[in-house]
């Protein structure tokens, strides 16, 4: 690599890990972190996990503080906002902006059932509700204004906190004229130049597939990957199994692997505990788990050595 060093654009998650990976591998050539938000990197999942649960939480910071030959893009992703407005989750200041209406608001109301609009309803609730959260399903928002939000199936909602969490976008408009492929996210085949975490797109020899994810381990791992392809001599391809997880209302549901049409239910949805396998032929795709944090991971372990579906049922019904 030439000495005009390493450029990791995006100064969050992937891209630290990206410079720290950098360093760790022997590189002391120059490395420039660059980023947009005035703020040191810190930690992103905390923001919907904690920040907004614990009046003195204060994410951790994680950092320590022209030409060049190789390139990392981490800019993650954008959240999708509404026409009408609302807040949404991404960044610190977004945080702080709704920590800060919580001591005076009364209803609040999520538009968004993924995993950042369920966990930012379940902290609310145990600030305000403690858990009893009206959930409105097959309808969507046609308006909102100050005080109330108009759903499509004509009911109207007083709200006077209106938080979106409908999805996120890679963050890759400064990329429009590069002549970089740009397919929902940064197809990662340029000499020279590496993507990581949520704005990465790339093809996962674990399950034969061009994938973009969106979650902390995966983003982590990516990155440190290309860090090591771009300051190394010879690069290598990046393979994981995605794994993500969500607190909700003091259960946790984890996730492994990739859903697929072929599924098995073990346990009742309505349990305590429960789990749902996914096949693709006779290998283990996937498991979704709710409270089985000490059998999750060892899903994971049989994805990656593509267990046999058999050999996924056993440890299923074993004790």
């Amino acid at each position: 690599m030439r000495e005009a060093g390493l450029v990791v654009v995006g100064a969050a998650l992937a891209g630290l890990r990206a410079a720290t990976a950098a360093r760790r591998t022997g590189y002391d050539g120059p490395v420039t972190l660059v980023g947009a938000e005035p703020h040191l990197p810190y930690d992103r999942p905390p923001l919907s996990k904690a920040f907004l649960a614990d009046p003195d939480y204060a994410p951790p910071t994680l950092t320590d503080t022209g030409a060049l030959s190789s390139l990392i893009i981490a800019t993650g992703s954008a959240p999708v906002s509404l026409p009408f407005g609302g807040h949404t989750l991404r960044t610190l200041d977004d945080a702080r902006a709704i920590r800060d209406r919580l001591p005076t608001a009364e209803r609040a109301i999520i538009i968004g059932g993924g995993f950042i609009g369920a966990e930012m309803a379940s902290a609310l609730a145990g600030l305000h509700r403690r858990n009893d959260v009206d959930l409105r399903c097959g309808t969507t928002v046609q308006s909102v204004d100050s005080t109330k939000v108009r759903l499509s199936d004509g009911s109207v909602l007083d709200a006077d906190l209106v938080i979106v969490g409908i999805g996120a976008r890679p963050a890759l408009d400064w990329l429009a004229d590069s002549g970089l492929t740009l397919e929902d996210g940064v197809l990662c085949a340029a000499p020279g130049i590496d993507a990581a975490g949520d704005a990465a797109r790339w093809h996962n020899p674990l399950f034969d597939a061009t994938m973009r994810l969106e979650n902390w381990t995966s983003a982590t791992a990516q990155a440190e990957a290309a860090a090591r392809n771009a300051v190394g001599p010879v690069a290598s391809p990046f393979s994981t199994v995605p794994y993500f997880w969500s607190d909700w209302y003091g259960n946790q549901i984890q996730m492994v692997g990739v859903v697929t049409d072929d599924v098995t239910l073990l346990g009742c949805p309505g349990d305590e505990s429960w789990l749902a396998l996914y096949r693709a032929g006779d290998r283990l795709a996937g498991a979704l788990a709710l409270n089985q944090s000490g059998r999750i991971m060892k899903y994971r372990n049989q994805i990656t050595r593509h267990a046999a579906w058999q050999d996924a049922l056993k440890l299923a019904t074993a004790r």
